[in-house]
C-alpha cells in the first residue's frame, strides 16, 4: 500500500486543500461606503463645501453601524473585516472630521489650529488601537472614552450647524473651535465610561411608550437636523465628564 505521506509524517502538498482567498462581499461593501464617505468629507471640505462634508461623515457613521451588524446577521464576520474597518474608522472618523474643522475654522488660528487637529488625528488612532485591543475583555455596556463615530460626528455637527446658520468662524469662536476638537480628541483616549447602548433589545418587546418616544426624537431632528443632530451628539459628548463627576462625588 503507497503511503502518502513524506518521511515526517506529514501530508503530501497533493493531498493539502488550497485555502480560500476570498473575503466576504456585502459587510465589505458597507466599510467600503463609510471609507468612501470619508474620502469624499475630506475633499468636500478642501472645496469649501462645509455641509457636505459635514453630511459625509454622518454618512459614514450609518455605513459603520451598518457593516458590523450584517456581518453578524449574515454570519461574515472575519479577521480582514475587522481589520478594514479599522482602517476606514480611522480615515472617516479620525483624519476627515480634522480636516474638515481645520479647513473651516482652525487655519484662522495658526499653529494652535495646526496643534488641534493633530491631536484630535492622534487620538482617533490611538483611541481605535486601545478599543481593538481590548474587544472581550470590557464590559459591554460602556465604551473607554468617548468613541471615535461620537467624537467625529461633535466635530462635523458643529460645522453643519454653523454653516446652516451661516455663522462664520472667526475670531474667538475659532479658538473655541479648536478647543472643542482637541477636546473631543482627549476624550477618546481618556478613561471616561460612556454608554454604549449594547444591551438594548432590538428584537423584543418594548413598552409602547418607548416607541412614542422615538418618534418624538425623530420628529424633532426633522424641524433642524444640523442642529438637533449635534446638539445630540454634543449632550452625549459631555455625558462621559458629567457621570464621571456624579461618581466622584458619590465616592465621597
Amino acid at each position: 500500500m503507497v503511503n502518502m505521506t513524506d518521511e515526517h509524517n506529514q501530508p503530501c502538498e497533493d493531498d493539502v486543500k488550497p485555502r480560500s482567498r476570498g473575503i466576504y462581499l456585502l459587510p465589505n461593501l458597507f466599510t467600503t461606503g463609510a471609507l468612501f464617505s470619508g474620502f469624499y468629507a475630506v475633499v468636500a471640505g478642501m472645496n469649501g463645501k462645509f455641509e457636505a462634508a459635514a453630511i459625509a461623515v454622518f454618512v459614514a457613521m450609518l455605513f459603520d453601524g451598518l457593516d458590523g451588524r450584517v456581518a453578524r446577521m449574515t454570519n461574515t464576520s472575519s479577521a480582514f473585516g475587522a481589520e478594514y474597518d479599522s482602517l476606514s474608522d480611522m480615515v472617516s472618523f479620525g483624519v476627515a472630521p480634522a480636516l474638515v474643522a481645520f479647513t473651516w475654522a482652525l487655519d484662522n488660528t495658526g499653529k494652535i489650529g495646526w496643534f488641534a487637529a493633530f491631536i484630535y488625528v492622534a487620538c482617533a488612532a490611538l483611541r481605535l488601537a486601545r478599543f481593538n485591543t481590548q474587544i472581550g475583555s470590557v464590559d459591554k455596556k460602556y465604551f473607554i472614552g468617548l468613541p471615535s463615530p461620537a467624537a467625529a460626528a461633535t466635530v462635523a455637527g458643529l460645522v453643519w450647524a454653523c454653516t446652516e446658520f451661516e455663522v462664520v468662524p472667526e475670531g474667538p469662536l475659532s479658538y473655541a473651535v479648536a478647543g472643542m476638537v482637541a477636546l473631543c480628541g482627549l476624550l477618546m483616549v481618556s478613561n471616561v465610561l460612556y454608554h454604549s447602548f449594547k444591551e438594548v433589545d432590538f428584537k423584543g418587546k418594548v413598552p409602547f411608550v418607548i416607541l412614542a418616544a422615538i418618534v418624538l426624537v425623530v420628529g424633532v431632528i426633522s424641524i433642524s437636523p444640523p442642529l438637533f443632530l449635534w446638539s445630540l451628539f454634543l449632550v452625549y459628548m459631555l455625558s462621559g465628564p458629567a457621570i464621571w463627576v456624579w461618581r466622584k462625588r458619590r465616592a465621597f
